[in-house]
């Protein structure tokens, strides 16, 4: 590989600052040095020439040795999304979930795709894809669960690193045989945790300090594992370090399924605490249906959670409460659940995560006017707005937010010297006074999307627009640790 070249960005950029709160900061440059990290950022200078000048100088770099991007009218730029949880070998069946609950849309659609991989040019196919999609939609970290086949899985690995994408890549373990299709499961506990351990030392070969792709331990989730190959699991990470991804309390039905195969356990949350599975560097998918208990449990442990909202849509698996996640202490990001879910957009999740905390909001009752109890409805009308996630809040979790949950938050998220250039150029097209679409410097003929700016919305409104009406024709360039991995024609 070419050494890479340093980087000048000018232009508009958007990032988090905090939970509730956009830092929109215009006239401005970043350089980036040739390890892909934040050298230097100088905000708010006269104009974009003056800023390229400052940048040089003051990092004492030749001008011909940098690679200069200045964002055209109605573009910005904005840190890269963070998937938090994506299956990568179920990206074929996106969108096809019929009327399916959790449990039978594994059995009808999952399993078998999955286990066709094994077939090593079919997995190529389908991983090369994923991670071309996703990169597309701005994606440029991703938690992946994979298969249990060691070659997919270190294909996917491989493929991840060539193309550019940072990845968690997870083989999957699910070594029991009542819960399991005969033609899909693990052949003991011991050869799931050996088939483990060979994804993992394959990953350490090809990127010895996983500064783009780690491993990721990943029993699929309780019902499908034994209690000895998640304690062996548990084991591994307390000697690796390696962080851990699993689905927790997705469904009603798998959690009556967990009381039954875990009498010994109190709760779905429970299982995973006693085998030592709850752990700072452990995301769990979904917590839809959570008890106070385990909300403290997993907030005391330091676990996080992937809100899936698509996905919990799509199969009808509930409403989770994000807002009452937060409260408890617990960090929260955003997966797509691919192929659960539909979309393999983190900007669609972001949006979808906003409109089911209004489903949320709808939820909680409010006392009817002649009920005495005035200061009850008060306190549920309250309740109801406060729920309701706001733009800011859920760009959060998209972007930060996700970078808390797989422990890449001094990375990645954000725009401050030391951190690594993660980051997409988003474009906006301005509308004439014919109707017609100004050319913002990013793609061909009329293919702009449909985020419609007409010239009197604040910056936050723009914001707003795109997170409600965009997709990937929006995104013009994406970068991963300082490599344009992505450009669209």
């Amino acid at each position: 590989m070419s050494p890479q070249r340093k980087l000048l960005l000018l232009g508009t950029f958007v990032h988090s600052k905090t939970q509730q709160s956009l830092d929109i900061f215009h006239n401005a440059g970043i350089a980036v040095d040739a390890d892909g990290k934040i050298a230097a950022v100088e905000r708010d200078v006269p104009d974009l020439s003056e800023a390229k000048a400052r940048l040089l100088t003051k990092l004492g770099w030749d001008e011909a040795e940098v690679d200069v991007t200045q964002a055209a009218d109605g573009q910005f730029f904005f840190p890269g999304f963070i998937d938090t949880h994506i299956h990568a070998a179920q990206y074929a069946n996106a969108g096809l979930f019929g009327k399916s609950s959790l449990l039978d849309w594994l059995e009808t659609y999952t399993f078998p795709l999955e286990a066709s991989l094994s077939d090593l040019s079919r997995a190529r196919r389908v991983y090369a894809r994923c991670i071309r999609r996703t990169l597309s939609h701005g994606t440029t970290t991703a938690a992946y669960f994979a298969t249990l086949d060691v070659a997919a899985t270190n294909l996917l690995a491989d493929l991840c690193l060539s193309m550019g994408q940072r990845a968690f890549v997870g083989r999957v373990c699910m070594d029991r045989t009542e819960m399991n299709p005969a033609y899909y499961r693990d052949a003991s506990t011991e050869a799931s945790l050996e088939a483990t351990r060979q994804t993992v030392e394959h990953v350490r070969r090809i990127d010895p300090g996983f500064d783009v792709v780690s491993p990721i331990l990943t029993p699929r989730f309780a019902p499908s594992c034994t209690r000895e190959v998640m304690a062996g699991l548990a084991q591994m990470h307390r000697e690796t370090g390696l962080p851990i991804q699993t689905h927790l309390s997705e469904n009603p039905g798998e959690i009556r399924l967990v009381a039954q195969l875990f009498p010994e356990s109190s709760s779905y949350t429970d299982v995973y605490h006693r085998l030592g599975l709850l752990t700072p560097r452990t995301v769990l998918a979904h917590a839809v249906h959570l008890s106070e208990e385990e909300a403290e449990v997993i907030a005391r442990e330091g676990a996080k959670v992937s809100h899936c909202p698509c996905s919990n849509t799509s199969l009808t698996s509930g409403a989770a409460r994000v807002r009452w996640l937060w409260d408890k202490g617990i960090d929260v990001g955003l997966g797509t659940d691919v192929s659960g879910g539909y979309s393999h957009s983190i900007l669609e999740a972001a949006r979808q995560a906003a409109m089911v905390s209004r489903h949320v909001a709808m939820n909680i009752e409010i006392p009817r006017d002649d009920d005495d109890d005035a200061a009850a409805a008060e306190e549920k009308t309250k309740e109801k707005e406060r729920v309701k996630l706001t733009v800011e809040e859920v760009l959060y979790l998209a972007t930060r937010g996700g970078a808390k949950c797989v422990g890449l938050e001094e990375k990645v998220g954000g725009f401050e010297v030391g951190m690594e250039w993660d980051a997409q150029l988003v474009g906006l097209s301005h509308v004439h006074d014919d109707g017609e679409l100004h050319h913002d410097g990013g793609g061909d003929g009329d293919d702009h999307g449909f985020v419609d700016v007409f010239g009197w919305e604040s910056w936050g409104e723009r914001v707003a627009k795109w997170l409600y009406n965009g997709d990937d024709r929006n995104t013009k360039r994406v970068w991963v640790k300082g490599r344009l991995v992505h450009r669209r024609r």
